[in-house]
């Protein structure tokens, strides 16, 4: 479902105007959308009916005309009255369906573009303004379509079948309505626009005092600690009482601007009503008692209209803006490229960095430079030396979150540019410094993304991983819910369960990216055990900033802006009094 959602907007966005984006998404909703419309029309139409047969009662009683002319407009307005409920309901099912439709199609296509863009793009822009365009973004373009159709609409049908009705039965008024309502409107948007500046105004006192709470709230230890409560307490009445002047300055505006247009909009009404009763009383251009009451009434009506279309101009707007940001993501160029490309079936493990550098764009510094080194299956590489010096880099390379900018990487003595990279990650495991998990159970974290993983392949991991001792005094063994990022585990716990979840996958590559770092010694005991079972047999790489967790290693490479220092096993490289020794004498002392 998500990839074929994904793919219309994923090839045909390429930052056009946001009207014609829209116009796009909701292509597969057309018919519905022009359900809707005629829909609403007629389930709206009383709104401007209504002073029409309004007008045709008052003068078929005051003409004394036919019954049956009253009997007639009163069953035409109650019948439209009555089908407004299954109308709207329709109306509902059609308009809102394809806007929720729209959303949905919105989000799986930024979600499956993000599963798409490169490391290094989300590296650069963080989870948190990702996270805002698939919930926030996407949600106010739902909203801006479902408030322009629903006020937007509404407003159009009573502008265009007033002005229609009043050609029609009074065409002498149409060039005065043609001057007065805009006028009207225009000078109510006034009005409307000193008001939004107040709202900004106390909108931000308001977000103040939110920072200003919060701020406080953390505080709060070293307040106390300080005996500086009344300080704080100071500082928050300041934010207070200004928050109270802007809002009591906002209730004043408020309350100017509803008696303001209220009056405006009334005295403007009486007038056109004592030009059309005066018009009518002498008998000018035909125009009946009823029309006097007509016009009186599509005048609020049309001005009111005119306003609410003038006033979705700040929604649609923001609406806009918001499907600009989405595109941000649809159409960003950083893709991992992996199409068309050789699909790795088996892999023995050897990989030979040949002249390898890489330059990050954002800073144009070389991270890595002519970095060599020739890896044999099964063999253990550890990479050391100080913050800096390019080692997260090569894992990054190793994994092809980032590509060599100059020299070749080859897994098994294959180009790693030519193979499909999705295919490779299936024989790589890695183990970061934090573990990550999810809001699950362990034998969810353990077997992610392994449908056919059994509960004996589970536990055999975990046991495997020193994991099982503790899993099996959880409440509900196997079954336990970790909390979100596994809260409800220790430091070790969670590393234990990352340490499964590799040894569950059978790695032929395999990154350890300081796995022992943040833990305890106890735990550390307990995690260099587990690893110690992992690496068997596999092509492993080691980052650690603790010697002592890599004197094992077959080879030891130390490295330093960069490049390689020197290489060797712990032995070698201490007897050879260099780089390593440096370290390993920084981290005794």
């Amino acid at each position: 479902m998500a990839s074929s959602m994904e793919k219309p907007l994923d090839h045909r966005y390429r930052g056009e105007h946001p009207i014609r984006t829209l116009v796009y998404l909701f292509r597969a909703d057309r018919h519905r959308l022009a359900g809707a419309v005629l829909v609403f029309t007629v389930k709206h139409s009383p709104v401007w009916l209504l002073p029409l047969v309004t007008a045709s009662i008052i003068d078929t009683v005051v003409q004394h005309g036919p019954l049956a002319d009253l009997w007639t407009s009163t069953g035409v307005i109650m019948f439209i009255l009555l089908v407004n409920y299954p109308l709207h309901l329709l109306y509902v099912r059609l308009l809102y369906g394809s806007v929720r439709r729209m959303g949905t199609t919105l989000r799986s296509a930024l979600c499956t573009r993000m599963q798409q863009l490169s490391i290094g793009y989300h590296a650069r822009v963080s989870a948190g303004v990702l996270q805002a365009k698939v919930v926030r973004d996407v949600e106010t373009v739902e909203q801006m379509v479902q408030q322009t159709a629903e006020t937007g609409l509404g407003a159009l049908t009573v502008l265009t079948g007033g002005l229609v009705v009043i050609a029609v039965r009074t065409p002498e008024f149409l060039p005065v309505f043609l001057v007065v309502v805009p006028a009207a409107s225009l000078l109510v948007a006034r009005l409307r626009a000193r008001l939004r500046s107040h709202n900004e105004h106390f909108r931000h006192e308001v977000e103040t005092l939110s920072s200003r709470v919060t701020e406080m709230t953390r505080l709060i230890p070293v307040t106390r600690a300080h005996g500086l409560e009344g300080k704080a307490l100071s500082r928050m009445d300041g934010t207070l009482g200004r928050l109270l002047t802007s809002g009591l300055r906002l209730d004043l505006v408020n309350g100017r601007f509803a008696s303001l247009s209220w009056v405006v909009l009334n005295v403007v009404g009486v007038l056109v009503l004592a030009g059309a009763a005066l018009i009518s009383y002498h008998g000018v251009w035909g125009v009946t008692a009823g029309d006097v009451v007509m016009l009186s009434a599509f005048l609020t009506t049309l001005t009111t209209s005119t306003t609410t279309l003038a006033g979705l101009a700040p929604v649609i707007t923001k609406g806009l803006e918001s499907v600009r940001s989405v595109g941000e993501v649809l159409q960003a160029p950083e893709l991992e490229e992996n199409e068309g490309k050789t699909e790795l079936t088996a892999l023995r493990g050897a990989v030979a960095f040949e002249g390898v550098g890489h330059v990050y764009e954002s800073d144009g510094r070389p991270a890595v430079g002519d970095f060599t080194l020739t890896v044999e299956p099964g063999e253990t590489i550890a990479l050391v030396g100080a913050s800096g010096a390019g080692k997260s880099t090569v894992l990054n390379l190793l994994i092809g979150f980032l590509r060599p900018t100059s020299g070749r990487l080859l897994l098994d003595g294959t180009d790693m540019t030519t193979l499909d990279l999705r295919t490779y990650r299936r024989f790589v495991s890695v183990v970061p410094q934090e573990s990550v998990l999810f809001d699950g159970t362990v034998r969810e974290n353990v077997a992610y993304g392994m449908d056919d993983a059994d509960e004996e392949s589970v536990r055999g991991a975990l046991r495997h991983a020193n994991a099982l001792e503790f899993v099996d005094r959880l409440p509900r063994g196997l079954d336990t819910l970790v909390g979100e990022h596994g809260a409800r585990l220790s430091g070790g716990q969670r590393q234990r369960l990352a340490i499964a979840r590799a040894l569950i996958r059978d790695p032929r590559v395999l990154i350890l990216d300081e796995a022992t770092s943040a833990l305890d010694t106890r735990s550390e005991a307990l995690v260099q055990q587990a690893l110690a079972r992992l690496l068997r047999g596999r092509t492993t790489f080691v980052v650690a900033h603790r010697l002592s967790t890599v004197r094992g290693a077959d080879r030891i490479v130390v490295m330093g802006e960069g490049r390689v220092l020197e290489t060797g096993t712990h032995e070698e490289l201490m007897a050879g009094g260099g780089a390593y020794t440096a370290l390993h004498g920084g981290q005794v002392a």
